[in-house]
C-alpha cells in the first residue's frame, strides 16, 4: 500500500531549531524517524487527554446519579427486603454481643 493511501492527512508545525534537535534526538534514541516519532507521540498524548476527559465526564455523571439516588431513593425490591430480613436474623442471633450498643 503506498504511503499516501496509508496516511492521507497532513499536519504541519513550526518549531524552533532547539525543539527540532531535541525531538530528533528523542526519535533517534527510540530508533524512529522524526515523522514516526512525532505522529506516535502526538497520538499518545491526544489519547491520554481524551481518556482523562472522558473519565472526568463519567465521574460527573456518576456523581449526579448518586446524588439523585440519595435524594430520591427507589423503593426496595424483593431481593433487598429479603437481605434486610437475613441481616436482622443474623444480628438478632448476635444481639448478646451488642447489648450495650444503641
Amino acid at each position: 500500500m503506498p504511503k499516501s493511501a496509508e496516511r492521507p492527512e497532513r499536519l504541519e508545525a513550526r518549531i524552533t531549531k532547539e525543539q527540532k534537535e531535541l525531538v530528533q534526538r528523542a526519535a533517534s534514541i527510540q530508533g524512529r524517524t522524526l515523522t514516526d516519532f512525532v505522529v506516535h507521540s502526538v497520538t499518545d498524548a491526544a489519547s491520554r487527554i481524551v481518556q482523562e476527559q472522558e473519565a472526568i465526564i463519567l465521574s460527573e455523571r456518576d456523581r449526579q446519579v448518586f446524588v439523585e439516588a440519595f435524594l430520591n431513593p427507589p423503593e426496595p425490591n424483593d431481593a433487598v427486603k429479603a437481605a434486610v430480613q437475613r441481616y436482622k436474623q443474623f444480628i438478632g442471633g448476635a444481639s448478646h454481643l451488642c447489648k450495650n450498643i444503641r
